[in-house]
């Protein structure tokens, strides 16, 4: 079933294909991409976590969670799924990074799956905003540690750690953010888009390379990377540069 293209039915039906195919049900979850201008340009807020997390520790993260039964509760409609990810996306970022966002403020971006045998089931919305005023402030438990940086500087800090710094709906988030001088910019191009739905697969190549699948790559259906075709692919083999392969452009214009 292809990803949805808009709000409502389509994307319900999509939801409970992919919950079908999925080892468990995929818990709703919601992050926030937020913005500030430099400088330089845009920057993003990034959160470190506790390297002694069971999961994800140590991971380089934008400010995000499960969806609480408390967001639905706080929701005009707690059956509009994209109301409650917004009260979920601006609730988690105040828990972990101390700052008050507006969830009206948080413009939809893009939507990720696991692969539907990963332990971690999470369906997870990306929301773009401008960063409210005030000071970042860290739990110290949870979060260690946080940095504003522009998409091209973090990227680099991935390279540079070997790939240990993000996973891949940070990485490529981070790509989508690139080339863009401001805030303004940025958030007018991502409401003028249809969201992005990354429904992803892992496989390898003949010769042992790491990659992960999405809709529009030859090789999804069959989640074979060595089908020769369009691209719709990271390739994420550990201890080599991570590299972006998307056929026709690169996405957020």
């Amino acid at each position: 079933m292809s990803p949805p293209s808009r709000r409502g039915a389509h994307y319900e039906r999509w939801l409970a294909d992919y919950a079908r195919r999925s080892i468990r049900p995929p818990v709703p979850a919601a992050t926030a991409v937020l913005l500030r201008q430099s400088a330089g340009g845009v920057e993003t807020l990034l959160l470190r976590r506790s390297p002694d997390l069971p999961v994800m520790g140590g991971v380089w993260v934008f400010p995000g969670g499960r969806v609480d039964p408390t967001d639905r509760a706080a929701a005009d409609n707690p059956d509009d799924r994209y109301e409650v990810a917004r009260i979920a996306a601006a609730r988690e970022t105040e828990e972990e990074a101390g700052l008050q966002v507006d969830p009206r403020s948080l413009v939809r971006f893009s939507h990720w799956t696991p692969p539907p045998d990963f332990d971690h089931q999470l369906a997870t919305w990306f929301f773009v905003a401008a960063a409210p005023p005030g000071a970042v402030r860290v739990d110290g438990r949870e979060i260690a540690e946080h940095i504003w940086l522009s998409p091209a500087e973090a990227i680099g800090r991935h390279t540079e750690s070997g790939g240990t710094w993000f996973l891949p709906p940070t990485y490529v988030t981070l790509h989508e953010l690139q080339g863009f001088t401001t805030v303004g910019d940025m958030l007018a191009a991502a409401k003028r888009r249809e969201p992005m739905f990354y429904d992803t697969r892992l496989a390898a190549t003949r010769d042992g390379e790491e990659v992960a699948l999405w809709q529009g790559d030859a090789g999804y259906e069959s989640a074979d990377p060595d089908v020769p075709g369009a691209r719709h692919r990271l390739w994420a083999s550990e201890g080599i540069p991570w590299r972006l392969e998307r056929s026709g452009g690169s996405g957020l214009t």
